[in-house]
């Protein structure tokens, strides 16, 4: 004799959960996040890396329009500062080649060539008037420096 017995199955999500270490050498962006986790049907995830490039362009386009406009107002604010040492354009000048080196290593991949061509080229001026403003005040102060020199 037989018996049929009819069995609930229970829910499964359909959403993979990795577990950390499996994915780390692989190349993406990871998901930055203010409390510093997810929650993702009442669990809590730590890292989302994404992996597609054209998934994660949306994300980094933004990252690095906030990133640009941070060091365009503060290269303006240290261009326009009167420092007679010079130190502000030295500041100006680390700050444009830090910000190009971050997009050529970390973000080069994810963004248009178009948008990296603009960027480059307001760099690129900002960074020759910062480099001529510090080659005027030096010699300003060579100048200023031998004519003392000659007094004496």
């Amino acid at each position: 004799m037989y018996s049929v017995e009819k069995k609930k199955k229970k829910y499964t999500s359909k959403m993979n959960i990795v577990m950390e270490g499996v994915f780390d050498d692989m190349n993406g962006f990871l998901l930055p996040s203010k409390q510093q986790y997810f929650m993702i049907q009442q669990q809590k995830i730590c890292h989302i890396k994404v992996i597609s490039p054209i998934l994660a362009r949306s994300f980094i386009e933004k990252k690095v329009q906030k990133k640009y406009q941070k060091l365009l107002e503060m290269i303006t604010e240290l261009l326009l500062d009167d420092d007679e040492s010079g130190e502000s354009f030295r500041i100006a000048l680390n700050q444009i080649e830090k910000f190009r080196q971050e997009i050529k290593n970390k973000y080069r991949i994810y963004l248009e060539k178009k948008e990296l061509t603009r960027m480059a080229r307001q760099l690129s001026v900002l960074q020759e008037e910062a480099k001529k403003n510090l080659l005027e005040l030096q010699s300003h102060y060579f100048i200023d420096h031998t004519r003392g020199n000659a007094r004496k």
